[in-house]
């Protein structure tokens, strides 16, 4: 019985999986938008997303991969919405990726972190509160390591 309508409506990780919060979505939009923009074009990896008429919408598909689910080759990722998908973990490997680089010419003193604000003011894209925190605190984390080293 219990596994009848486990099958008929998901789990309840299944369906948390479909709900979206207003930070989920703010985090989802702000990835397509650096991709999109141009801001950040390299990730450092290739990604494969496989378009699927029955697959998950974009958003789910981004969810279950946060999730683990397509981790280190296991399942292949398909979605219905296969572009958007693509350029979402894009922005996200991007942004970690770029987040690291911008913080390290920061704090050797090749650029300044206004020079890299500006950017995503000049194209409109507002960095959600805890990614600004994150950039911060690696931007004083690369200047203790910098000065550590001289």
């Amino acid at each position: 019985m219990k596994k009848e309508i486990s099958d008929k409506i998901g789990t309840r990780h299944q369906r948390k999986l479909k709900k979206f919060s207003d930070g989920f979505k703010e985090k989802f939009n702000f990835f397509f938008k650096v991709r999109k923009s141009g801001l950040i074009d390299f990730c450092g990896e290739k990604i494969e997303v496989e378009f699927n008429v029955n697959g998950h919408c974009g958003r789910e598909c981004f969810r279950m991969f946060e999730d683990g689910q397509f981790s280190k080759g296991k399942n292949k990722i398909e979605t219905r919405h296969p572009n958007i998908v693509k350029m979402v973990i894009q922005g996200k490997k991007g942004w970690g990726l770029w987040v690291n680089e911008w913080s390290e010419g920061i704090s050797e003193g090749s650029f300044t972190k206004h020079e890299i604000l500006n950017e995503f003011e000049i194209l409109n894209i507002k960095i959600p509160e805890s990614f600004k925190d994150d950039f911060e605190n690696r931007v004083w984390k690369k200047r203790i390591e910098y000065f550590n080293r001289s």
